[in-house]
């Protein structure tokens, strides 16, 4: 019995090592780098649910990305303040009541992943 426990120690220690081997001076596939931009537009389209009412050109739901770049853009206005819920919205106050459910997903995003959000939008209008 004390044999097969041995072994079994010993053939998990070894699998450990070979695993943590393996990845040693690897790059991890979710610490590639990207730009702003690209992750921005990552989130857009996906974990932060943008496109399903916003879209580049045209208002569907929400304004269209070159509306809110443009407007924010004329009037200084601070995007990430708006995404963290921290100020008021200054493109279409009446359709904040519809973008508050989003706000919960942004609220919980980093400060990079906002700040890639913002330079996805701002880069739409060149």
């Amino acid at each position: 019995m004390k044999k097969v426990v041995l072994l079994v120690c010993l053939m998990v220690l070894i699998s450990c090592k070979k695993e943590s081997e393996a990845t040693h001076g690897q790059p991890n596939p979710t610490e590639v780098s990207q730009t702003p931009e690209e992750l921005g537009k990552s989130i857009f389209e996906g974990k932060g649910n943008c496109a399903a009412c916003h879209r580049i050109n045209e208002k569907l739901v929400g304004p269209s990305v070159k509306e809110m770049a443009t407007i924010y853009k004329a009037q200084n206005g601070d995007m990430v303040s708006f995404l963290k819920d921290e100020a008021k919205p200054i493109v279409d106050p009446s359709q904040y009541e519809v973008m508050k459910a989003n706000l919960a997903l942004t609220k919980e995003m980093s400060e990079e992943e906002l700040k890639g959000l913002e330079a996805y939008i701002y880069s739409q209008v060149k």
